[in-house]
């Protein structure tokens, strides 16, 4: 084999994991956007909170399946305001979160049936393995954004509005 042929091959393989190594920036990193809030689990709807100091509106995403409620938040670099992710458990009961793989630090609101707030877990810290115990059993947590929870004037008592609540309600 020739000098010239052998640095060919050099230059060919060398073009080659480029090209690979561009791939896998591609879909894994930048070019496949993940975490950068443009991969909700699920579809975006319109909630609103009713705290003493009045009525705010928020677009949620939900969460209500096994892998969306898995899913969650994670590997978002930002929650823009005004959102959040509404998460359906499926049964009242006692849950807890925790905040692996999630970049942001979250507010995490704790809701009855019947659309009450039950507790708040204010400024979860962000990719903690601690687990957030919702204090009682409910059957929906909303998350949003550090300090949006304080901001608004949320208490627990107050109440959540969205058509998920409202179909467990029988409204």
């Amino acid at each position: 084999m020739s000098e010239v042929t052998s640095w060919r091959l050099v230059i060919r393989a060398l073009a080659a994991g480029l090209v690979a190594a561009f791939a896998i920036l591609y879909f894994f990193g930048n070019g496949s956007k993940a975490g950068e809030g443009d991969n909700p689990v699920g579809p975006r709807s319109s909630l609103s909170v009713e705290t003493s100091t009045g009525v705010y509106p928020y677009q949620v995403e939900i969460a209500d399946t096994d892998e969306s409620r898995s899913r969650g938040l994670m590997f978002r670099r930002e929650v823009a305001p005004g959102t959040g992710m509404l998460f359906d458990m499926g049964a009242t009961r006692d849950v807890a979160f925790w905040m692996h793989n999630t970049f942001v630090p979250l507010d995490l609101v704790f809701i009855s049936e019947k659309g009450r707030v039950v507790s708040i877990a204010h400024g979860a810290k962000p990719q903690s393995d601690a687990r957030i115990p919702s204090q009682s059993p409910v059957r929906f947590v909303l998350e949003l954004p550090t300090p949006e929870a304080k901001r608004i004037g949320l208490s627990v008592g107050d109440r959540v509005r969205h058509p998920a609540i409202d179909a467990v309600l029988g409204q």
